[in-house]
């Protein structure tokens, strides 16, 4: 199936390891030029590499050290996509991070920790590139939100984190929709990569672990990046034309919700 992403351009953030290179990678393969964000230069050089390696007929990467959880660093994507490759027609919003696990632990500056690394990069890089989106005639803007976005689950602030990014892409969806921006959302379940959480916690209790999987995974096993990568392409195409303001699951049967 041709996705006809040849020569698009994609910014993706959190592009360095785990999902965001997953899909960094995958849309580089389809032809896009990608423009990876990260805030570390060493394993963004590596990443975009491997993209370069990828990149099919027509596709190229770049990358730019960058904090999208700052104003200068949205602008610092934003420019580098610009100057390096015309314009933009995909962002992949995929920063994040979780914080207290429960109430008890959490206060009000948790919250607002979260949903500053969780909504607002997601929200300020949207709003910056929707004017490029728009003069290239749309596009499409993907928010990497989570399960726990859908249903209770995680810590109540990453909780609530996520289902903003969710009630965010819904709302964006249906606005930009007259500018032929499409915005979608996806909520993975829990993902193995290196360096991720689940790995760290999988060492710190094998058994534990493996019995949270057992129980609440029915393949029995970890997502893998690529996983959700090949879902975020396919919701990026022209071929998922018809879909915008969803909130598409990526989780093997993890979720509970409807």
């Amino acid at each position: 199936m041709d996705l006809g992403l040849s020569g698009k351009v994609a910014l993706i953030t959190g592009a360095s390891r785990g999902i965001g290179r997953a899909i960094a990678l995958s849309l580089a393969a389809e032809g896009c030029r990608v423009v990876l964000c990260a805030r570390g230069r060493e394993a963004l050089d590596a990443a975009v590499a491997e993209a370069r390696q990828r990149a099919g007929a027509g596709g190229g990467a770049t990358g730019v050290v960058a904090d999208v959880t700052t104003a200068e660093g949205v602008t610092a994507l934003i420019e580098t996509a610009r100057s390096s490759f015309g314009g933009v027609d995909v962002v992949v919003n995929n920063v994040g991070g979780s914080g207290a696990r429960d109430f008890a632990s959490a206060d009000e500056a948790d919250f607002r920790s979260v949903l500053e690394r969780n909504l607002f990069p997601a929200l300020r890089v949207s709003m910056a590139a929707r004017p490029h989106l728009a003069a290239r005639g749309g596009g499409v803007i993907v928010l990497v939100a989570s399960i726990w976005g859908r249903e209770a689950g995680g810590g109540p602030s990453y909780n609530v984190a996520k289902a903003a990014e969710i009630s965010l892409a819904k709302a964006m969806g249906r606005d930009l929709a007259r500018e032929k921006i499409r915005v979608v959302s996806v909520a993975p379940g829990s993902v193995l990569f290196p360096g991720g959480g689940w790995e760290r916690r999988q060492q710190a209790d094998p058994e534990g672990i493996a019995a949270f999987v057992a129980r609440e995974i029915p393949f029995g096993r970890f997502g893998r990046p690529d996983e959700i990568a090949d879902v975020v392409t396919f919701l990026c195409s022209a071929r998922a034309g018809w879909i915008t303001g969803a909130c598409i699951p990526v989780d093997g049967g993890q979720s509970k919700a409807f």
